[in-house]
């Protein structure tokens, strides 16, 4: 593959939920080929087909550190000699304190954060190069059938020309997520 679209704002799409009306499509393109009896009418999705014809674990953490730090724990002068102690690492007192303990909930979650939304951008990316080459075998499948069915009734070629035009669609904005060329 090419160069990956990674901005979200010039995905076409942006999710793995948003690749589904794909799915859909592939799949109502499988039931075509396995009947060819099959029309708009008898489509999971006949509306698409005839528009298509028609065109938090730091903050356990500091609040330990806290709770540890005090001279007596949870009262008023446990946390204020917390913070003070906290404070001190950082050359300051308890305001400091205060930005020292609350560091690891802002660095655990933005890691952790930073973390899923990996996992879940891969996982969208593999997901778009699956579906991608399910697509393209879909796609000429579609093609083989119009030539094959060429003398069908006006229906049947409808119902495949509509989904030839829907995999056409499905190629040209998964190529452009993928940066095929």
């Amino acid at each position: 593959m090419g160069n990956y679209i990674k901005k979200k704002k010039e995905m076409v799409f942006q999710s793995v939920d948003s690749l589904q009306q794909v799915v859909n499509v592939v799949n109502e393109a499988a039931a075509a080929l396995n009947d060819t009896k099959r029309t708009i009418k008898g489509s999971a999705i006949p509306e698409v087909l005839a528009g298509a014809l028609g065109a938090g674990i730091g903050g356990v953490g500091s609040f330990a550190a806290l709770y540890s730090l005090g001279a007596v724990g949870l009262s008023a002068a446990g946390i204020t000699s917390g913070l003070a102690t906290a404070g001190t690492i950082v050359g300051g007192g308890m305001v400091a304190g205060i930005f020292v303990l609350a560091a690891p909930i802002a660095v655990l979650a933005s890691g952790g954060v930073g973390v899923a939304s990996h996992l879940k951008n891969k996982q969208l990316r593999q997901e778009k190069e699956r579906l991608y080459k399910e697509v393209l075998a879909r796609h000429e499948a579609i093609i083989q059938a119009l030539k094959d069915e060429a003398d069908a009734d006006k229906e049947r070629l409808d119902y495949l020309q509509s989904l030839n035009i829907l995999l056409q669609q499905a190629v040209k904005d998964l190529s452009h997520d993928l940066g095929v060329a």
